[in-house]
């Protein structure tokens, strides 16, 4: 029987997202730029319900492209907040707005949204080895630093227990449990055996 972080149930969406994409290390800055709004817009919520919108989301936001979005309006905002496929939340929704940008600002000065973050690991993930969900954090002190530096640049809806999430779901931190079949793969491919 596969053993899998216990966090993940028994739906098969939440089972495949463990299976295939969480902790798994993200260098698009497409691909961060939508974990980084989706993790927002769960705040008070559970991922699952995030996850069963996720493809509502991607048509929402014009497949989470910064440059669309950082150029919505009023009547942009208002068409989303009649839109009954996605968490019908002013502040979440103006809050993909103003990340945009934040977002764009961050490209222009790193080059990119990836190297950005991953340099606050130097580029390595962090490999935890926990025994049980229990003892993983909500937030550390590399989550705290990043929240800090993105609401410098007026990100909003990224406070460290998001950015936390946000680490996690991104590979920027290994957190599957350590009897889970997954961490061995994701370390592998964070630190593969010499040929």
């Amino acid at each position: 029987m596969i053993k899998r972080c216990t966090w993940c149930g028994d739906d098969p969406d939440y089972i495949a997202y463990h299976d295939e994409e969480w902790g798994v290390p993200v260098h698009d800055d497409r691909r961060l730029f939508e974990m980084l709004i989706l993790e927002g817009a769960q705040a008070g919520l559970s991922w699952l319900t995030i996850l069963k919108k996720r493809d509502n989301y991607r048509q929402a936001f014009h497949y989470f492209d910064p440059n669309m979005i950082a150029c919505y309006d009023a009547e942009d905002i208002q068409c989303l907040m009649q839109n009954a496929g996605i968490v019908r939340n002013r502040l979440k929704i103006e809050a993909a707005v103003k990340n945009a940008r934040g977002f764009l600002q961050i490209q222009e000065e790193w080059s990119s949204f990836a190297k950005y973050l991953w340099d606050y690991v130097d580029g390595r993930s962090v490999v935890n080895a926990w025994r049980n969900i229990s003892e993983i954090p909500p937030h550390t002190p590399l989550s705290d630093r990043l929240s800090k530096d993105l609401k410098k640049h007026g990100f909003n809806f990224v406070g460290t227990t998001i950015c936390y999430a946000f680490l996690q779901a991104v590979g920027v931190v290994n957190d599957h449990t350590i009897d889970c079949f997954r961490y061995p793969e994701i370390k592998q491919t964070i630190y593969p055996h010499p040929g």
